[in-house]
């Protein structure tokens, strides 16, 4: 198998060889620093038979060594001169089980990568930052083949998915995200770690998708509606939210003392659980 290093230098002089400009619409920031492709692969603990999927491989800094780790690999790239190289430039041409699929990662269907004899997917990637929520959520729908998610999206956006309730950056994406999957903040990622240099911060985190919930709302759909309604509304209590929102039904002191919540409290103070029980008794007071 080939080597290739890549350092700043190297991701700029290969870019000119292939006579490729980074896009701004693909949100293209190449990772070239070594030392965070190392603690970005030890991060992700695989294993030689694991089932893996690269969203946005890019230049391929991450793709080699993940490749090195794993007997088969699946990578999703939406630029088709990137992915017409991407074989030759990493050296994949050695690696038979080695698979590019040019296409949107919004239009793949993950469970046709799912098998029984290739196991649930493991699914990372440098995620396009102006379109990573979308893909996040487009990914929960394929939660049951899907064994873990390793992602690098920007540092804020990574705090608001692991926040703790109660935090600041405690909101619908933290609830939502934390009904779903097990959220793990794994490491910082500084803006020259990448060329271009983007404009934030980056980080890299975890979501393992719950194989069993520790608690299911009645209606999903009304449960992630009540959660960004609140959140929409977070400065204001919850009696307030419930009784001007014209989405949400009014509750009485009976309703939330059927959930056990503070009618004073606000959006921030509550759980995942607290969120279910308050749409499962929405739901109910709505017929």
């Amino acid at each position: 198998m080939s080597k290739t290093t890549f350092d700043a230098q190297s991701i700029t002089n290969s870019l000119r060889a292939a006579k490729h400009q980074p896009r701004k619409r693909f949100g293209q920031n190449f990772l070239h620093d070594r030392s965070v492709i190392r603690e970005i692969v030890e991060s992700i603990r695989l294993e030689r038979d694991d089932n893996l999927i690269e969203i946005g491989p890019g230049m391929g800094a991450l793709t080699e060594p993940l490749l090195a780790e794993v007997n088969a690999m699946t990578v999703v790239e939406l630029d088709r001169d990137l992915a017409d190289s991407l074989r030759i430039r990493i050296g994949a041409n050695s690696h038979p089980n080695f698979e590019i699929i040019k296409n949107n990662a919004m239009h793949v269907d993950y469970r046709e990568l799912y098998s029984d004899e290739r196991g649930k997917l493991r699914v990372v990637g440098n995620l396009p930052y102006n379109i990573s929520t979308p893909i996040l959520f487009h990914l929960l729908s394929y939660a049951d083949v899907i064994e873990d998610m390793h992602f690098m999206l920007q540092k804020e956006v990574v705090e608001r998915i692991t926040a703790d309730v109660g935090s600041k950056t405690y909101g619908r994406l933290s609830v939502i995200m934390q009904y779903h999957c097990h959220t793990d903040y794994l490491l910082t990622v500084p803006r020259g770690a990448f060329n271009p240099p983007p404009k934030v911060t980056s980080a890299v985190f975890r979501l393992t998708p719950h194989i069993i919930k520790p608690v299911v709302a009645e209606d999903e759909e009304y449960f992630a509606l009540v959660v960004r309604e609140t959140f929409n509304h977070r400065r204001k209590t919850l009696r307030a939210i419930f009784k001007k929102s014209t989405l949400l039904p009014t509750l009485s002191e009976d309703d939330f003392a059927a959930c056990a919540i503070d009618p004073q409290a606000r959006p921030e103070t509550l759980s995942v659980k607290d969120f279910v029980n308050l749409s499962n008794q929405a739901r109910k007071v709505e017929g």
